[in-house]
């Protein structure tokens, strides 16, 4: 693997658990997508950093779990903008 897809794998890691960011905030602070960021912390992260890859899923894992009351809050901004 190349040395800058594995230094910015630890980066996106880091950063993730940091500031608790969703795969998508993180694709867009970072420029890349949101299949490069998945991709480097859930496969490339676990060749590199065993233990910073189980710090990111635990990050993520609560992200998923909380996604459906995002996606309803988002929805409940839209609606009450639009009027």
């Amino acid at each position: 693997m190349k040395d800058y897809i594995e230094e910015r794998a630890v980066s996106i890691a880091n950063y993730i658990i940091e500031h608790s960011t969703t795969v998508r905030q993180t694709a867009k602070d970072f420029g890349v997508s949101k299949s490069t960021v998945h991709k480097d912390v859930t496969e490339r992260l676990e060749h590199i950093n065993p233990g910073l890859a189980r710090e990111v899923r635990r990050v993520l894992d609560v992200n998923k779990s909380e996604r459906h009351i995002r996606g309803g809050m988002a929805t409940k901004e839209k609606y009450l903008h639009q009027h």
